[in-house]
């Protein structure tokens, strides 16, 4: 797997395809700025519990109400504990959600509707739910922008942008050490972290 700075370009040329079981693709499923004046209602919090430290993740339950309660649906359900980020590419995004730890593929629930209208930018540190090239197939997997991904912003790159629907609020520092991890091939699937990025649990802060 390359480290390093990824051609955004190329990335987002390859969006237009379904993923199936390719990885080579900018943020896919396989197989398938807020204002400081939300109220805690509109806010929930989760704390991702990862194999490098904790990640703190604001949700923004008022800009994406069917994204937010699919996400903590999984939550609440124990789906995410012992997951892996099972794609990390530097200069572009970690994804996980989707796999076990000895890269078993997650049976999730129903898609959900493209919430990516609702006016929020795939900056930096901003979580996002990854997909195929269908608009509304989103599901479990999610992945955290570690840069500004403007081409993943509606209506870029294909008509329907990709749904920011949270953002990291500490933990950072833990996204970064993910980022940079040595990367390689295992199948079809490419950009796979050589050491195992385990997703220990996701729970509710509040």
């Amino acid at each position: 797997m390359r480290i390093g700075p990824v051609h955004l370009t190329a990335c987002l040329m390859a969006l237009i395809s379904v993923a199936g079981a390719q990885t080579s693709t900018p943020p896919e499923k396989v197989s398938q700025t807020k204002t400081t004046t939300q109220t805690q209602e509109t806010s929930p919090m989760v704390l991702i519990k990862t194999s490098q430290g904790d990640i703190k993740v604001e949700l923004f339950a008022d800009k994406a109400p069917i994204t937010v309660k699919n996400f903590l649906q999984y939550v609440d359900d124990k789906f995410y504990n012992g997951t892996i980020f099972h794609r990390v590419m530097n200069g572009f995004m970690i994804q996980g959600g989707g796999f076990t730890k000895d890269f078993q593929q997650k049976t999730p629930r129903a898609s959900i509707k493209n919430e990516a209208a609702n006016g929020l930018k795939n900056d930096r540190g901003t979580l996002a739910m990854a997909r195929t090239s269908d608009p509304d197939s989103a599901s479990c997997q999610f992945f955290v922008n570690v840069v500004n991904n403007a081409g993943l912003n509606r209506p870029s790159p294909d008509g329907a942008g990709y749904c920011v629907f949270g953002k990291v609020v500490d933990g950072m520092d833990v996204v970064d050490k993910i980022k940079v991890v040595p990367t390689g091939t295992r199948g079809y699937f490419e950009n796979v972290p050589t050491q195992t990025i385990e997703i220990i649990e996701v729970t509710r802060v509040k």
